[in-house]
């Protein structure tokens, strides 16, 4: 047994200068792989965008190197470097080598900037700690200094010339390590992302992405001179249900009775459609992925001041149920960027507030323009509310329907016995499982003897099934036939519909089997029931058809005869050539049965043995193209299929079954 160790006085330990990012850099960033080195690039970025919405710089810089090293470039002030007498050490070393130490601890006294997404002294000295090596190049007060460090220290302290140039402004260049991160290959996708936002919530600024490749640097630009209400107009689309508003207010706040007063801005951009939905919150210019506080002020300002509209309006069935978020979400465009002089984040990563004054500032100024908004615009606030009613009634029956479906799929597990005809295989591993499924009790008889029973399973389908592609989901759920082909298969299914986007309830990982083989005969009809599950397929279980799951099984056309051996032909050519073969010996050519016909040893041969079958995979590269022709040729457009059957169908004549 092993010797444990003694916990004593000496056990404790404290981390000390850079180990105390480079060993927990989760602690700082969230996270010790990509998504931590991702904030660590936007720690270095959010510091010169707080000089430009000071008003020192109109552009920024960033570069992303072919050795995954990053550069940020701006035309601020210029980081202050040379010696302080306050803190009696130098500036260079308390911003770069020193945790909670720089220049925006007095933002509610508006002593050097007014609003700021750096906020605790973390951000720069972090990521020279988790840096493999950071090179700084400073120009202020008519120097240019620079800085070296490798690993968290400094090599050759702080180097300073004259300057003859008027421009100002810090270029840091830097490169993540390796040893703290698990990844640092940040991919051009973020930096693209990331900026973009940013020119969103500071009009204004122009952003600029360089992207080196082999063949040079790449750039793009980002620029939005009227902000988010630009933004929110792009999102809205060319025919929004309302135009887009654009509110702003700025008042003071507290988070508690007796704490201090700070200054809140907030910029409001909200529009309304019927096609397009989307909702971000800014925080001094930080993206709020989970929300917090505006996301808390607008739920409750949308939803009192809209239902109360349809409550005031009779809108309202009796006995409905009021409206929620989720059915106003679903038709808003709303941006919302606010500022503030003193914020809580939730952590580091900055991806939500918690300012209980912000929200209460929020909300008083969102009701008060809704309300404002709805009585000088009737027509709008009429828009507004009977879309909303309209989302909340499709959600209601949608969820409905969902729980009726599922419960009809899941109505048992022991498929073999609550589904009729269905013959189950004795492996239970999803990874070996194939289903075949056959036209018709003929061929499931066929099937059933030809089968290897560990491992193959026969569903059979009674009669052509509906076309998916022309009836409503009621109409199709009510099918035994689909709804016991989709029991079986056990995935559920995906309905790719607006009105019933929470419909879906398919899970891949449900699936019960490995293959889904379409088994029918060679002839007019066996075509068409195959076409048929393939279009019920196509709309119920997309992904199934993506994931490469989806098989057909080419039946043989001929069987050819002599006097020793057998052999199928699949093709005309195929026939020609094992003729040709034969020579001048006697032979016999029949043309396949249909599968129900067939000898089980031949069903076997031919379609079910894995080693000597033809499998024919359904595959996805083409999806968009298969839904188009799905849709001409078994959906509603008669007209667009006439004019298809006009056109081509000299090319299938010789196919056509004119009997």
């Amino acid at each position: 047994m092993a010797k444990k160790s003694v916990y004593g006085n000496e056990s404790i330990s404290s981390l000390k200068g850079a180990d105390r990012v480079r060993k927990r850099p989760a602690v700082i960033f969230g996270s010790d792989g990509i998504e931590g080195c991702e904030h660590s690039i936007f720690e270095i970025l959010s510091n010169s965008i707080d000089e430009a919405r000071e008003g020192f710089g109109k552009e920024i810089v960033i570069t992303r190197f072919g050795d995954l090293s990053v550069e940020v470039e701006d035309h601020g002030r210029g980081i202050p470097v040379e010696y302080n007498n306050s803190e009696k050490r130098y500036n260079w070393e308390l911003v770069f080598c020193e945790l909670y130490a720089g220049g925006k601890y007095n933002n509610d006294s508006d002593e050097i900037y007014e609003y700021s997404l750096g906020l605790n002294g973390l951000g720069l000295c972090s990521t020279q700690y988790s840096a493999e090596y950071m090179d700084v190049d400073i120009r202020r007060d008519g120097m240019r200094y620079t800085l070296r460090f490798e690993h968290g220290k400094n090599v050759g302290g702080l180097t300073k010339e004259p300057y003859k140039g008027k421009d100002t402004g810090t270029k840091i260049r830097w490169k993540p390590d390796l040893q703290v991160f698990t990844d640092i290959d940040v991919p051009p996708e973020y930096y693209s992302d990331i900026l973009r936002r940013q020119a969103i919530v500071n009009d204004g600024i122009r952003f600029i992405f360089k992207d080196q490749a082999p063949d040079g640097f790449k750039t793009e630009e980002f620029f939005y001179e009227n902000g988010i209400v630009d933004h929110a107009k792009e999102a809205a689309g060319e025919e929004p249900l309302t135009p887009v508003q654009f509110w702003h207010s700025e008042t003071g706040t507290r988070d508690r009775e007796d704490k201090p007063e700070y200054k809140v801005k907030i910029n409001v951009a909200v529009a309304f459609s019927n096609q397009n939905n989307i909702i971000e919150y800014y925080h001094n210019s930080s993206w709020l992925e989970h929300g917090g506080a505006p996301e808390k002020a607008a739920k409750n300002a949308f939803v009192y001041q809209i239902d109360n509209y349809i409550k005031q309006n009779n809108k309202y069935n009796k006995n409905e149920s009021r409206i929620t978020f989720p059915d106003v979400e679903d038709c808003i465009i709303l941006i919302i960027s606010s500022f503030s002089n003193r914020t809580s984040y939730e952590n580091q990563t900055k991806k939500a507030i918690t300012n209980r004054g912000i929200q209460e500032a929020m909300t008083v100024m969102l009701r008060r323009n809704l309300e404002i908004y709805f009585k000088e615009n009737p027509a709008d606030a009429e828009k507004i509310a009977s879309q909303v009613l309209i989302n909340k009634r499709s959600r209601e029956d949608a969820e409905k329907t969902r729980k009726s479906l599922k419960k009809k799929l899941t109505s048992g597990m022991d498929m073999s016995s609550r589904v009729a005809k269905f013959v189950d295989c004795r492996s239970k591993d999803a990874a070996e499982r194939e289903i075949f499924i056959v036209e018709g009790d003929s061929a499931l008889g066929a099937c059933k003897q030809a089968r290897d029973p560990d491992f193959q399973a026969i569903m059979p389908v009674r009669g052509k099934i509906l076309n998916c592609l022309k009836s409503d989901y009621g109409r199709i759920f009510k099918s035994d036939i689909i709804t016991d082909l989709m029991k079986v298969l056990g995935c559920g299914v995906e309905v790719k519909s607006k009105a019933n986007k929470n419909l879906s309830s398919f899970n891949m990982d449900l699936l019960r089997w490995n293959k889904i083989i379409l088994c029918t005969d060679a002839d007019v009809d066996g075509y068409q029931i195959r076409t048929l599950i393939l279009t019920m397929l196509y709309r119920l279980t997309p992904s199934l058809i993506k994931a490469g799951k989806v098989y057909i099984a080419e039946s043989p056309l001929f069987e050819i005869q002599n006097k020793n051996d057998i052999y199928f032909a699949y093709t005309e050519s195929e026939k020609d050539k094992i003729l040709g073969k034969l020579g001048g010996q006697k032979f016999t050519v029949q043309r396949s049965k249909g599968l129900g016909e067939n000898e089980p040893d031949m069903m076997n041969l031919t379609t079910m043995n894995p080693k000597t079958r033809r499998l024919i995979k359904v595959l996805p590269e083409d999806a968009e193209n298969t839904g188009r022709v799905f849709d001409l040729l078994l959906g509603d457009n008669l007209d667009g299929r006439k004019t298809y059957i006009a056109e081509n169908g000299r090319r299938y004549m010789d196919e056509a079954d004119l009997s």
